[in-house]
């Protein structure tokens, strides 16, 4: 008898999760975790339905595949980060890097979609390089402050854009560049409906507020004439075949490309340092030194999530600061993410639901986002005209150019340069003057037509 009840599941499950995941050296459960994993998936799922949209707009990619290729890519980058780092964080496509993809990579430089990924692929394989080297932490540590939040800012201001004309609410105009759109077209009043909805639910902190959202004005778009049922609700996974391993590097090895690469390894990268610091002082994952605990490997999952992403075929893959939604409801460990997984691929059943929701009803998530996002902007300080002016030029010039890539470079060029005129060079990292140098370099390839 006591040996049948030495080997019953029930008590081998939870001593064997608890070996994977030390929930008990971290003060937590197997039903915490579980609890904490759904809080998080239901924070951050919204992208199931706003990837393909983005994505598919201009690209010329099947939307069905997308939606295939972020989930199976969410799904898998998290399950790494969960067993390898064993940290309670999920990962999925990045918001900001998708429309970074569709609308400078595939829309200004015109690059075929399979190019694209080789893009996003190299990126990946370079943040695993600069990781395993210890040249991350360098990079880290040379760019200002000021920079990184413009940053962070400059690509709130162009996914805000980007909803703003999915949503008809700016449009072209031939006079003024942009304007005021038609608003009493019934697909900018659906999306008018469901910012307004959506920013009362997020301002109100109800979880899974942007979801929520957006199925919400989905619903409002039935009667408008706008969202049309699916024809089944559940059904088998489609076909990830159109985007697997589609992949190309032709044309990609050229000073010009490499700087755009490196300007989206850096968008990546500058997303995932602030999303780790938020999450791990949360989580009390950070040392009296004030270094991560187990960064390094989690730098290396989110790392090959990007690598994963591009093989399967979608934009970079990068850490979700959603995950700290999951951490306030006590999630520790790596099975919170396990859990995200899990629950990532359970979502790949319902493709019919989430591709009948509409353009209409995922732009206000982009402007949600953008504006979360933005909010970095609070961090710099614009009383001293040396640090507002190259920030706030890294900041605007990203949906000004429409390019992430450029307003980045043209903020580390106007933060050198600023410097090095009033004297205060010798507070510029090294390694900043040698970006600056190659974003120079960059623009005057691109002046010469090269």
């Amino acid at each position: 008898m006591a040996v049948r009840e030495a080997i019953r599941p029930n008590d081998m499950s939870p001593g064997f999760l608890d070996r994977v995941f030390k929930l008990t050296e971290h003060g937590t459960t197997v039903k915490t975790e579980v609890l904490a994993g759904l809080t998080t998936f239901v924070t951050m799922s919204y992208i199931i339905a706003v990837n393909p949209n983005i994505l598919s707009t201009g690209t010329g990619m099947e939307p069905s595949a997308i939606f295939m290729a972020t989930i199976l890519a969410a799904a898998l980058s998290t399950l790494v980060m969960g067993l390898v780092a064993n940290w309670p964080v999920a990962l999925a496509p990045g918001m900001g890097l998708n429309a970074f993809f569709a609308f400078t990579l595939c829309g200004m430089l015109q690059l075929p979609w399979q190019q694209a990924l080789g893009a996003v692929f190299i990126s990946g394989v370079l943040a695993l390089i600069v990781t395993m080297t210890g040249l991350r932490e360098l990079m880290i540590r040379a760019i200002p402050e000021s920079l990184k939040h413009a940053v962070s800012a400059g690509i709130g201001f162009f996914i805000m854009l980007i909803g703003l004309i999915h949503a008809g609410i700016v449009q072209a105009d031939p006079n003024t560049t942009i304007a005021l759109g038609h608003l009493n077209d019934p697909k900018t009043l659906l999306s008018i409906i469901g910012l307004i909805i959506t920013g009362v639910l997020v301002a109100r902190k109800v979880t899974g507020g942007i979801l929520l959202g957006i199925l919400i004005t989905t619903l409002v778009g039935i009667p408008m004439g706008i969202t049309h049922m699916p024809e089944t609700w559940f059904s088998a996974p489609p076909s990830l075949a159109p985007t697997f391993l589609q992949l190309s590097f032709e044309g990609l090895f050229s000073a010009k490309m490499f700087a755009v690469i490196f300007a989206m390894f850096f968008a990546d990268l500058f997303d995932t340092i602030g999303t780790f610091v938020g999450v791990a002082s949360k989580a009390d994952m950070i040392d009296k030194e004030g270094n991560l605990k187990g960064g390094t490997r989690a730098l290396i999952a989110d790392s090959c999530g990007t690598i994963i992403g591009s093989l399967l075929g979608t934009s970079n893959t990068t850490t979700y600061v959603e995950s700290a939604a999951g951490v306030s409801v006590g999630g520790r460990t790596g099975l919170t993410a396990v859990t995200v997984a899990v629950l990532f691929l359970l979502a790949s059943f319902f493709s019919g639901a989430f591709l009948a929701i509409p353009g209409e009803a995922t732009a206000p998530a982009l402007i949600i986002v953008g504006v979360m996002m933005a909010s970095s902007i609070t961090q710099i300080d614009l009383d001293d005209f040396s640090i507002a002016l190259p920030a706030i030029i890294t900041a605007l010039m990203m949906p000004f150019t429409y390019s992430i890539a450029e307003g980045m470079a043209l903020g580390f060029v106007a933060y050198a340069a600023i410097n090095l005129f009033t004297g205060q060079h010798r507070k510029v990292h090294w390694m900043m003057w040698v970006l600056a140098v190659f974003f120079i370099v960059y623009f005057v390839i691109d002046a010469l037509g090269l």
